[in-house]
């Protein structure tokens, strides 16, 4: 699995010019599920998500958490995370989890944070989604959970 997050002012996503959801300062969270990923990494990845301390203190040191500034979350899947790009000039997606197993596997982790913190949008899995956001920094992470 890897989660590309972005530290954002705000974020939202559109699908057929139609807003589906928006936040204010907080994470934006892209998810790329691969083959070998199940539901017993959705703790970890929940944990360490609402626990990044990648906020500011009142000295400017990424010392807070999502949690302790009451942000919030958009959380979307991105199937392009899994890409393999070492060879060629076209990327592969042998490794991306078909979406008969990612979805179900992306709303479990949607409803993991989701029970633990309940500032969470989504975006609309397997759509032609526009993601608009400001980026706070600029501050972005790639986690890998393997």
């Amino acid at each position: 699995m890897n989660i590309l997050i972005q530290r954002v002012k705000h974020a939202s996503v559109q699908v057929d010019n139609q807003n589906i959801a928006k936040i204010q300062q907080g994470l934006l969270v892209f998810v790329g599920l691969e083959k070998d990923d199940t539901a017993a990494l959705l703790k970890k990845v929940t944990n360490k998500l609402l626990n990044y301390r990648i906020f500011s203190d009142d000295n400017d040191k990424m010392n807070l958490n999502v949690q302790q500034i009451q942000g919030e979350l958009l959380v979307v899947s991105q199937f392009t995370l899994a890409a393999q790009t070492s060879k060629g000039l076209r990327p592969g997606f042998s490794s991306a989890l078909h979406p008969e197993q990612s979805e179900p596997l992306f709303k479990q982790l949607v409803e993991t944070i989701k029970a633990t913190y309940p500032k969470v949008q989504t975006g609309q899995f397997g759509a032609d989604m526009q993601i608009e956001l400001l980026n706070d920094g600029p501050v972005t992470f790639m986690l890998n959970f393997k």
